[in-house]
């Protein structure tokens, strides 16, 4: 990829995160109580709008998603089109999860709106995003060293023919 088209992606992806971040905003989706409330089913006071903000992206995402992955061979700004390809489900998948999930139910944030939120310059949103930052710093630490490819075991020395 060219300098070029490496900006104009960056920019792109930019562009992207101000939406993105400007949906959250409207659809109310930085305020923890919201999010509490959506998963507050049995407390009587339910709400909702989570539902509706999140169908109405799925709605408006999905069919263009399909169109585009459907009728074009690669994206404007990149080389490829980066699709999952892993299927099955594993421990650390099931667990990042859950704590993904827990996580957003204690603090009424998941990351995007995290982020979106430190520009209230609330603690509760700097608490969030700081011990995020940290979760993200110790997976690091801890699974640099289980992720690095495994030496291969050394082989022996391939003879010809002829030395046989």
């Amino acid at each position: 990829m060219s300098k070029q088209s490496h900006l104009g992606a960056n920019a792109a992806a930019f562009l992207a995160g101000l939406i993105f971040a400007a949906g959250l905003v409207l659809g109310g989706m930085t305020q923890p109580a919201k999010v509490i409330g959506f998963l507050d089913f049995f407390g009587g006071a339910w709400d909702p709008s989570l539902a509706f903000v999140m169908g109405g992206a799925v709605l408006v995402h999905a069919p263009i998603y399909a169109l585009v992955v459907r009728r074009r061979s690669q994206p404007v700004l990149q080389d490829r089109f980066h699709i999952p390809t892993q299927r099955e489900l594993t421990v650390p998948l099931i667990a990042g999860s859950a704590l993904f999930g827990v996580g957003w139910g204690l603090g009424g944030f998941c990351p995007g709106p995290g982020l979106v939120s430190l520009t209230s310059l609330e603690l509760e949103a700097a608490t969030f995003v700081g011990a995020m930052t940290l979760g993200m710093v110790v997976h690091y630490l801890v699974t640099r060293t289980s992720d690095a490819p495994a030496k291969a075991p050394p082989t022996a020395p391939r003879t010809s023919r002829a030395d046989a």
